[in-house]
């Protein structure tokens, strides 16, 4: 891991775990200034779809960017970033999301206000520094926004770093109705998934080698403790497929296999979305 004295590093053991296992994370240590200054610090809305609406959201005396998308009145889902911030892919889902039926209201909140990371190191230093306390209030003052603007419940998904956050706001957010994780999660010091009090269900893939962040040993101990939390859950695991195997646009497809991972299953995409749009329309509806 990068550590400076210049700059709080407020990684979990959740984040320590996922990096370890990346390939080239026993590589010479980055230059902490040309990588900084490599950063693309741009405004979503430079680059989205018109669809995207961006708006901003205020907790206490900080604020963050958002950008919504989907039927006003329809049941609101705080949708979380991979490690790389809000780039082209969590927009992709964010939009998938709002065109199944019935009908959702995407919010994507920027964890990471602004920074998104173009390439491996990039994104490991971006998650080692992630505060994710504050990640989670992030959720919190996502979800109220939604609820204030049309939403009558509301869930939340995410993707890597984003699954884990989604687990933990089961635990942590009580304006969560239902959560969707994929392949993340959070570490015990940050939330207990025994002490889950929102619908959750979980999908990792049988080859991930994330040890102890997205494996299918982090999966079958999620299980345990969802089972002793006493709320309904469903933990999937998706044989053939690793990390990250929901991400099926093109560049999405080129990120994967730079990164060891060549495994492309449609089915198993769809199957996972279907079971989504089966989760969270039983939780969600009014």
């Amino acid at each position: 891991m990068l550590a400076s004295a210049a700059i709080n590093l407020r990684s979990s053991s959740a984040s320590r775990a996922f990096s370890k296992a990346l390939p080239n994370s026993t590589a010479a240590p980055f230059s902490l200034v040309r990588t900084l200054s490599r950063f693309s610090v741009r405004s979503m809305a430079d680059s989205a779809a018109a669809p995207f609406k961006k708006i901003q959201i205020h907790r206490g005396d900080t604020a963050f960017d958002a950008y919504v998308v989907g039927k006003e009145d329809a049941p609101g889902i705080v949708v979380l970033q991979e490690w790389w911030g809000v780039d082209f892919e969590i927009k992709n889902h964010a939009m998938k999301i709002s065109q199944l039926a019935p009908g959702f209201k995407a919010l994507i909140p920027d964890l990471y206000r602004g920074k998104v990371g173009l390439d491996v190191a990039e994104a490991q230093h971006l998650m080692d520094g992630l505060d994710w306390q504050g990640a989670v209030k992030d959720i919190q003052a996502s979800a109220n926004w939604l609820k204030a603007n049309g939403s009558k419940k509301v869930g939340v998904t995410g993707f890597c770093l984003g699954g884990a956050l989604s687990i933990a706001s089961s635990v942590l957010v009580p304006e969560v109705d239902a959560v969707v994780a994929f392949y993340g999660v959070p570490s015990s010091e940050l939330a207990d998934p025994a002490k889950a009090k929102a619908p959750v269900q979980a999908h990792f893939g049988e080859l991930d080698n994330y040890v102890g962040f997205s494996d299918v040993g982090a999966a079958k101990s999620l299980e345990e403790k969802l089972k002793a939390s006493g709320i309904p859950y469903e933990v999937h695991i998706y044989p053939g497929n690793g990390h990250a195997f929901m991400n099926r646009s093109q560049e999405g497809v080129k990120r994967r296999k730079n990164m060891g991972m060549p495994d492309e299953d449609e089915a198993a995409v769809q199957l996972a979305w279907s079971r989504f749009e089966l989760w969270m329309t039983r939780y969600l509806s009014a």
